[in-house]
């Protein structure tokens, strides 16, 4: 019963920062390749995801992964590319 009530509350947080992400982008507060939105859909996507696998919902499971998996290269492929625009500056 526990793990259930504890599966249920990661569920509604993942889904909130996931809702809470893509309510923002919508309403031009945050930019979709900004920061915030990007771990707020990695973080939410993750715990869904963690959920989904132990829930046994591989459907659920293959999408929470790939949205994941998208913001986390999404953020490195920023990240990487701020950091030769810095050193271009520089130079």
């Amino acid at each position: 019963m526990a793990f259930t009530i504890d599966s249920e509350l990661a569920a509604y947080l993942g889904m909130f920062l996931i809702l809470c992400a893509f309510f923002l982008e919508t309403q031009s507060m945050i930019d979709s390749k900004a920061f915030a939105y990007l771990m707020l859909m990695a973080i939410g996507s993750g715990i869904l995801a963690i959920r989904a696998y132990f829930i046994e919902e591989w459907a659920f499971f293959i999408l929470e992964i790939a949205w994941f998996c998208t913001a986390v290269a999404v953020f490195i492929r920023r990240d990487s590319q701020e950091t030769s625009t810095n050193a271009e500056k520089e130079v």
